[in-house]
Protein backbone atom coordinates (compact mmCIF):
# COMPACT_ATOMS: atom_id res chain seq x y z
CA UNK A 1 0.00 0.00 0.00
CA UNK A 2 1.09 3.76 -0.94
CA UNK A 3 1.64 5.64 1.91
CA UNK A 4 0.79 9.72 1.09
CA UNK A 5 2.46 12.64 2.06
CA UNK A 6 -0.27 13.46 4.80
CA UNK A 7 -0.50 9.83 5.96
CA UNK A 8 3.57 10.66 6.93
CA UNK A 9 2.87 14.40 8.18
CA UNK A 10 0.10 12.34 10.82
CA UNK A 11 2.67 9.65 11.41
CA UNK A 12 4.39 10.10 15.29
CA UNK A 13 7.44 8.72 14.16
CA UNK A 14 8.37 10.91 10.92
CA UNK A 15 6.97 13.68 13.52
CA UNK A 16 9.45 12.76 16.12
CA UNK A 17 12.44 12.61 13.35
CA UNK A 18 11.84 16.27 12.25
CA UNK A 19 11.36 17.56 15.89
CA UNK A 20 14.39 15.88 16.30
CA UNK A 21 16.17 17.61 13.29
CA UNK A 22 15.37 20.82 14.28
CA UNK A 23 16.67 20.66 18.19
CA UNK A 24 20.07 19.50 17.07
CA UNK A 25 20.23 22.82 14.86
CA UNK A 26 19.91 24.82 17.72
CA UNK A 27 20.48 22.49 20.50
CA UNK A 28 21.24 19.58 21.01
CA UNK A 29 24.74 18.73 20.99
CA UNK A 30 25.37 15.21 22.47
CA UNK A 31 24.23 12.02 20.74
CA UNK A 32 22.65 10.25 24.23
CA UNK A 33 20.57 13.27 24.42
CA UNK A 34 19.43 13.20 20.74
CA UNK A 35 18.75 9.59 20.63
CA UNK A 36 16.39 9.60 23.67
CA UNK A 37 14.72 12.29 21.72
CA UNK A 38 14.23 9.93 18.85
CA UNK A 39 12.72 6.98 20.84
CA UNK A 40 10.78 8.26 23.39
CA UNK A 41 6.94 8.65 22.35
CA UNK A 42 5.86 12.00 23.19
CA UNK A 43 2.40 11.29 22.03
CA UNK A 44 2.10 8.87 24.71
CA UNK A 45 2.82 11.55 27.67
CA UNK A 46 -0.13 14.08 25.23
CA UNK A 47 -3.17 11.85 24.85
CA UNK A 48 -5.90 13.56 22.99
CA UNK A 49 -3.90 16.62 22.09
CA UNK A 50 -2.59 17.08 17.76
CA UNK A 51 0.23 15.30 16.56
CA UNK A 52 1.61 18.42 15.16
CA UNK A 53 1.77 20.55 18.64
CA UNK A 54 2.87 17.41 20.70
CA UNK A 55 5.99 17.02 18.16
CA UNK A 56 6.49 21.08 17.94
CA UNK A 57 9.62 21.86 19.74
CA UNK A 58 8.61 24.98 20.85
CA UNK A 59 5.39 24.04 22.31
CA UNK A 60 4.66 22.93 26.28
CA UNK A 61 1.60 21.14 26.54
CA UNK A 62 -0.82 21.96 29.46
CA UNK A 63 -2.01 18.82 31.50
CA UNK A 64 -3.82 20.53 34.28
CA UNK A 65 -5.01 24.18 34.96
CA UNK A 66 -6.26 25.85 37.83
CA UNK A 67 -9.80 27.21 38.18
CA UNK A 68 -8.53 30.94 36.67
CA UNK A 69 -6.98 29.04 33.87
CA UNK A 70 -3.72 29.44 35.21
CA UNK A 71 -1.35 26.41 34.29
CA UNK A 72 -0.65 24.11 37.31
CA UNK A 73 1.03 21.35 35.29
CA UNK A 74 2.24 21.16 31.79
CA UNK A 75 4.59 18.64 29.58
CA UNK A 76 7.66 21.44 28.53
CA UNK A 77 8.70 22.35 25.63
CA UNK A 78 10.67 20.06 24.05
CA UNK A 79 13.07 22.59 23.44
CA UNK A 80 13.71 23.51 27.06
CA UNK A 81 14.22 19.78 28.07
CA UNK A 82 16.62 19.87 25.28
CA UNK A 83 18.29 22.28 26.96
CA UNK A 84 17.81 21.37 30.74
CA UNK A 85 19.45 17.98 29.66
CA UNK A 86 22.36 19.11 27.85
CA UNK A 87 23.10 21.26 31.05
CA UNK A 88 22.77 17.81 32.88
CA UNK A 89 25.12 15.76 31.46
CA UNK A 90 23.40 12.94 32.30
CA UNK A 91 25.95 9.65 31.97
CA UNK A 92 24.67 5.98 32.14
CA UNK A 93 24.72 4.11 35.45
CA UNK A 94 23.71 7.46 37.36
CA UNK A 95 21.13 8.27 39.59
CA UNK A 96 18.49 10.74 39.22
CA UNK A 97 16.06 12.92 40.76
CA UNK A 98 13.09 14.57 38.61
CA UNK A 99 11.42 17.34 40.59
CA UNK A 100 7.51 17.86 39.10
CA UNK A 101 6.31 15.22 37.38
CA UNK A 102 4.73 15.06 33.41
CA UNK A 103 5.81 11.44 32.37
CA UNK A 104 7.72 12.52 29.53
CA UNK A 105 11.13 14.08 31.23
CA UNK A 106 11.50 10.74 33.41
CA UNK A 107 11.28 8.82 29.80
CA UNK A 108 14.07 10.71 28.67
CA UNK A 109 15.96 10.40 31.77
CA UNK A 110 15.42 7.01 32.00
CA UNK A 111 17.08 6.35 28.53
CA UNK A 112 20.34 8.56 29.50
CA UNK A 113 20.90 6.36 32.61
CA UNK A 114 19.99 3.36 30.69
CA UNK A 115 19.63 0.05 32.70
CA UNK A 116 21.67 0.45 35.10
CA UNK A 117 20.42 3.79 36.49
CA UNK A 118 17.34 4.67 38.61
CA UNK A 119 15.17 7.62 38.23
CA UNK A 120 12.76 9.04 40.32
CA UNK A 121 10.43 11.68 39.59
CA UNK A 122 8.54 13.81 42.99
CA UNK A 123 5.04 15.72 42.63
CA UNK A 124 2.83 16.87 45.10
CA UNK A 125 -0.12 16.59 43.14
CA UNK A 126 -1.70 13.20 43.60
CA UNK A 127 -3.78 13.77 39.76
CA UNK A 128 -0.50 14.58 38.23
CA UNK A 129 1.30 11.59 40.04
CA UNK A 130 -1.64 9.43 38.60
CA UNK A 131 -1.01 10.53 35.17
CA UNK A 132 2.45 10.17 35.04
CA UNK A 133 2.61 6.67 36.47
CA UNK A 134 -0.32 5.54 33.48
CA UNK A 135 1.61 7.46 30.62
CA UNK A 136 5.30 6.02 31.40
CA UNK A 137 3.68 2.31 31.98
CA UNK A 138 1.62 2.96 28.07
CA UNK A 139 5.26 3.91 26.80
CA UNK A 140 6.79 0.67 28.13
CA UNK A 141 8.58 2.70 31.37
CA UNK A 142 7.39 1.14 34.40
CA UNK A 143 10.92 1.09 35.86
CA UNK A 144 10.90 5.10 36.79
CA UNK A 145 9.37 5.48 40.21
CA UNK A 146 7.05 8.58 40.38
CA UNK A 147 6.43 9.47 43.97
CA UNK A 148 3.93 12.09 45.80
CA UNK A 149 5.52 14.11 48.08
CA UNK A 150 6.33 17.54 48.69
CA UNK A 151 9.50 18.76 46.39
CA UNK A 152 10.83 21.01 49.01
CA UNK A 153 12.41 17.38 51.28
CA UNK A 154 13.42 15.87 48.04
CA UNK A 155 12.80 12.02 48.39
CA UNK A 156 15.57 10.60 50.69
CA UNK A 157 14.79 7.26 50.47
CA UNK A 158 16.18 6.51 47.25
CA UNK A 159 19.41 9.26 47.71
CA UNK A 160 21.76 10.08 47.15
CA UNK A 161 21.71 11.34 43.26
CA UNK A 162 23.66 12.33 40.88
CA UNK A 163 21.37 14.82 39.57
CA UNK A 164 18.17 16.10 40.09
CA UNK A 165 16.96 17.97 37.34
CA UNK A 166 13.91 20.72 38.56
CA UNK A 167 11.00 21.07 36.11
CA UNK A 168 9.01 24.08 38.24
CA UNK A 169 9.87 26.86 38.72
CA UNK A 170 11.95 27.53 42.10
CA UNK A 171 12.17 30.67 44.33
CA UNK A 172 15.00 28.62 46.68
CA UNK A 173 17.24 25.94 46.94
CA UNK A 174 15.90 23.63 49.89
CA UNK A 175 18.86 22.20 51.49
CA UNK A 176 17.42 18.27 50.74
CA UNK A 177 18.33 18.79 47.51
CA UNK A 178 21.76 19.86 48.29
CA UNK A 179 21.96 17.39 51.43
CA UNK A 180 20.15 14.37 48.50
CA UNK A 181 23.23 15.28 46.35
CA UNK A 182 26.34 13.01 45.74
CA UNK A 183 29.66 14.47 46.43
CA UNK A 184 29.99 15.41 42.87
CA UNK A 185 26.50 16.36 41.79
CA UNK A 186 24.52 19.05 39.66
CA UNK A 187 21.31 20.61 40.50
CA UNK A 188 19.32 21.67 36.98
CA UNK A 189 17.10 24.39 38.15
CA UNK A 190 14.78 27.27 37.16
CA UNK A 191 15.39 29.57 39.86
CA UNK A 192 14.14 32.74 40.33
CA UNK A 193 15.88 35.56 41.47
CA UNK A 194 15.93 39.73 40.94
CA UNK A 195 12.53 39.82 39.73
CA UNK A 196 13.59 36.45 36.74
CA UNK A 197 14.10 33.46 36.10
CA UNK A 198 17.01 31.31 34.47
CA UNK A 199 17.34 27.74 34.81
CA UNK A 200 20.58 27.63 36.27
CA UNK A 201 23.20 24.25 36.23
CA UNK A 202 24.73 24.13 39.65
CA UNK A 203 27.60 21.71 40.95
CA UNK A 204 28.59 21.00 44.36
CA UNK A 205 31.01 23.58 45.84
CA UNK A 206 31.88 22.99 49.69
CA UNK A 207 28.67 23.52 51.05
CA UNK A 208 27.02 25.45 48.57
CA UNK A 209 26.51 25.75 44.47
CA UNK A 210 27.95 27.31 42.15
CA UNK A 211 27.04 27.98 38.59
CA UNK A 212 27.97 25.52 35.47
CA UNK A 213 26.13 27.15 32.85
CA UNK A 214 22.79 29.13 32.77
CA UNK A 215 20.06 30.31 30.14
CA UNK A 216 16.86 31.57 29.56
CA UNK A 217 13.96 29.35 31.04
CA UNK A 218 10.57 29.50 32.65
CA UNK A 219 8.01 26.79 34.19
CA UNK A 220 4.77 26.90 36.26
CA UNK A 221 5.74 28.14 39.86
CA UNK A 222 6.85 25.44 42.54
CA UNK A 223 3.89 23.98 45.05
CA UNK A 224 3.72 23.48 48.34
CA UNK A 225 6.42 24.84 51.02
CA UNK A 226 8.01 26.20 48.52
CA UNK A 227 5.46 28.45 47.22
CA UNK A 228 6.31 32.08 46.83
CA UNK A 229 4.19 35.07 46.03
CA UNK A 230 5.79 38.28 44.23
CA UNK A 231 5.16 41.90 45.71
CA UNK A 232 2.88 43.94 43.19
CA UNK A 233 2.62 47.92 43.53
CA UNK A 234 0.15 49.26 41.62
CA UNK A 235 0.71 52.66 40.20
CA UNK A 236 -1.81 53.38 38.56
CA UNK A 237 -5.12 51.16 37.19
CA UNK A 238 -2.68 50.08 34.19
CA UNK A 239 0.88 50.36 35.54
CA UNK A 240 2.32 48.14 38.20
CA UNK A 241 5.62 47.22 39.23
CA UNK A 242 6.89 44.05 40.38
CA UNK A 243 9.40 42.56 42.13
CA UNK A 244 10.55 39.55 44.04
CA UNK A 245 11.37 41.25 47.29
CA UNK A 246 9.35 43.31 49.69
CA UNK A 247 8.04 47.03 48.60
CA UNK A 248 10.63 49.49 49.54
CA UNK A 249 8.27 52.04 49.87
CA UNK A 250 7.97 53.33 46.47
CA UNK A 251 6.44 57.01 45.92
CA UNK A 252 3.78 55.40 44.25
CA UNK A 253 2.08 59.35 43.15
CA UNK A 254 4.82 60.73 42.26
CA UNK A 255 5.18 57.85 39.90
CA UNK A 256 2.05 57.93 38.65
CA UNK A 257 2.71 61.78 37.83
CA UNK A 258 6.04 60.83 36.16
CA UNK A 259 4.10 58.22 34.19
CA UNK A 260 2.22 61.30 32.62
CA UNK A 261 4.64 63.66 31.78
CA UNK A 262 7.25 64.45 29.83
CA UNK A 263 10.36 61.56 28.97
CA UNK A 264 13.60 61.81 27.65
CA UNK A 265 15.37 59.66 25.91
CA UNK A 266 19.31 59.07 25.99
CA UNK A 267 21.62 57.01 23.75
CA UNK A 268 24.22 54.84 24.85
CA UNK A 269 26.60 54.43 21.77
CA UNK A 270 26.98 50.77 22.59
CA UNK A 271 25.57 47.69 20.76
CA UNK A 272 22.36 46.04 21.92
CA UNK A 273 22.19 42.40 21.57
CA UNK A 274 21.95 39.17 23.60
CA UNK A 275 19.01 41.03 25.80
CA UNK A 276 18.95 38.05 27.71
CA UNK A 277 22.42 38.44 29.22
CA UNK A 278 22.19 42.51 29.44
CA UNK A 279 18.99 42.11 31.33
CA UNK A 280 20.21 39.99 34.16
CA UNK A 281 23.51 42.16 34.05
CA UNK A 282 21.53 44.90 34.63
CA UNK A 283 18.93 43.88 37.65
CA UNK A 284 22.08 42.57 39.21
CA UNK A 285 24.09 45.47 38.94
CA UNK A 286 21.29 47.74 40.74
CA UNK A 287 20.57 46.73 45.13
CA UNK A 288 17.00 46.39 43.87
CA UNK A 289 15.28 46.48 40.30
CA UNK A 290 11.79 46.06 39.81
CA UNK A 291 9.68 45.04 36.49
CA UNK A 292 7.39 47.38 34.88
CA UNK A 293 3.68 46.14 33.66
CA UNK A 294 1.81 48.79 31.42
CA UNK A 295 -1.30 47.86 29.48
CA UNK A 296 -1.40 48.32 25.77
CA UNK A 297 -3.48 51.44 26.14
CA UNK A 298 -0.37 53.49 27.24
CA UNK A 299 1.36 51.52 24.70
CA UNK A 300 -0.91 52.94 21.97
CA UNK A 301 -1.42 56.59 23.59
CA UNK A 302 2.93 56.82 23.21
CA UNK A 303 3.37 56.78 27.06
CA UNK A 304 5.82 53.54 26.66
CA UNK A 305 7.04 50.78 24.07
CA UNK A 306 6.04 47.74 23.40
CA UNK A 307 8.31 46.50 25.92
CA UNK A 308 6.25 47.03 29.39
CA UNK A 309 3.55 44.68 28.16
CA UNK A 310 6.07 41.85 29.00
CA UNK A 311 8.17 43.46 31.81
CA UNK A 312 10.82 45.72 31.60
CA UNK A 313 13.08 46.14 34.15
CA UNK A 314 13.11 49.87 35.42
CA UNK A 315 15.25 51.61 37.86
CA UNK A 316 13.40 53.74 40.24
CA UNK A 317 14.70 57.21 41.70
CA UNK A 318 12.28 58.71 44.01
CA UNK A 319 9.60 60.01 41.75
CA UNK A 320 11.78 59.17 38.18
CA UNK A 321 12.43 56.26 36.61
CA UNK A 322 14.13 55.01 33.55
CA UNK A 323 13.96 51.58 31.47
CA UNK A 324 16.00 50.50 28.19
CA UNK A 325 14.91 50.59 24.87
CA UNK A 326 16.26 50.35 21.39
CA UNK A 327 16.68 51.83 18.17
CA UNK A 328 18.43 51.18 14.50
CA UNK A 329 22.16 52.31 14.24
CA UNK A 330 23.75 51.42 10.84
CA UNK A 331 27.17 52.65 12.36
CA UNK A 332 27.13 49.49 15.27
CA UNK A 333 25.96 47.53 12.60
CA UNK A 334 22.41 46.95 14.01
CA UNK A 335 21.01 48.34 17.42
CA UNK A 336 22.12 50.80 19.88
CA UNK A 337 20.66 50.36 23.35
CA UNK A 338 19.11 53.55 25.12
CA UNK A 339 16.72 54.48 27.50
CA UNK A 340 13.28 56.17 28.20
CA UNK A 341 13.20 58.57 31.62
CA UNK A 342 10.24 60.04 33.58
CA UNK A 343 10.18 62.40 36.28
CA UNK A 344 12.12 65.44 37.80
CA UNK A 345 14.94 63.55 38.03
CA UNK A 346 14.68 62.14 34.93
CA UNK A 347 18.57 62.84 33.38
CA UNK A 348 20.01 61.43 36.77
CA UNK A 349 18.32 58.14 36.33
CA UNK A 350 19.15 58.14 32.80
CA UNK A 351 22.76 58.57 32.94
CA UNK A 352 22.70 55.72 35.92
CA UNK A 353 21.06 53.43 33.32
CA UNK A 354 23.45 54.81 30.27
CA UNK A 355 26.18 53.65 32.54
CA UNK A 356 24.93 50.28 32.97
CA UNK A 357 24.27 49.86 29.28
CA UNK A 358 27.70 51.02 28.15
CA UNK A 359 29.32 49.05 30.84
CA UNK A 360 28.10 45.48 30.03
CA UNK A 361 28.75 46.42 26.76
CA UNK A 362 32.54 47.03 27.28
CA UNK A 363 33.14 44.30 29.70
CA UNK A 364 30.24 41.78 29.59
CA UNK A 365 29.07 41.52 26.38
CA UNK A 366 29.42 37.84 25.81
CA UNK A 367 27.33 34.56 26.95
CA UNK A 368 28.07 32.96 30.56
CA UNK A 369 29.59 35.98 31.84
CA UNK A 370 27.86 35.72 35.10
CA UNK A 371 28.87 33.75 37.92
CA UNK A 372 25.76 32.50 40.38
CA UNK A 373 26.55 31.35 43.60
CA UNK A 374 24.36 29.39 46.34
CA UNK A 375 25.12 29.99 49.92
CA UNK A 376 23.30 28.25 52.51
CA UNK A 377 22.67 30.01 55.73
CA UNK A 378 23.48 27.24 57.62
CA UNK A 379 27.44 27.67 56.25
CA UNK A 380 27.68 30.58 58.13
CA UNK A 381 29.67 32.61 55.59
CA UNK A 382 29.35 36.14 55.78
CA UNK A 383 27.33 37.58 52.70
CA UNK A 384 29.59 37.91 49.47
CA UNK A 385 30.65 41.26 47.96
CA UNK A 386 28.73 42.46 44.97
CA UNK A 387 25.06 42.09 44.12
CA UNK A 388 22.95 39.00 46.20
CA UNK A 389 19.42 38.04 47.28
CA UNK A 390 18.84 36.33 50.52
CA UNK A 391 16.50 33.78 49.80
CA UNK A 392 14.35 31.65 52.44
CA UNK A 393 17.48 29.10 53.10
CA UNK A 394 20.16 30.92 52.05
CA UNK A 395 21.34 33.82 50.03
CA UNK A 396 21.84 34.05 45.50
CA UNK A 397 24.88 35.95 44.61
CA UNK A 398 26.10 36.73 41.17
CA UNK A 399 29.67 38.60 40.35
CA UNK A 400 30.51 39.31 36.53
CA UNK A 401 33.51 38.23 35.02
Amino acid sequence: MTTTSEQRAQDPATLRAVMVSELREDTITSEAVAAAFSVVPRHLFAPGEPLEAVYDSNTPLVTKSGPDGTALSSVSAAHIQAVMLEQAEIEPGMRVLEIGSGGYNAALIAELVGPDGSVTSVDIDPEIVARARACLQAAGYERVRVVQADAEHGVPEHAPYDRIIVTVGAWDIPLAWIDQLSERGRVVVPLRFAGLSRCVAFDRSGTGLVSRSYCLGGFVPMQGEGTFSETLVPINGEATLRLDGPDPGFDVPALRKAIHGPRIERWSGAAFDLPDELELFVVTSVPQVPFLYASQNLVDQGVFTPAVTYGAAVLVEGGSFAYRTKRENEDLGGWESGVFAYGPHAEAVAERYVGLLRRWAADYRRRGAARIEYIPTRAGKAAPAGWYAAKRHGVVAVSWR
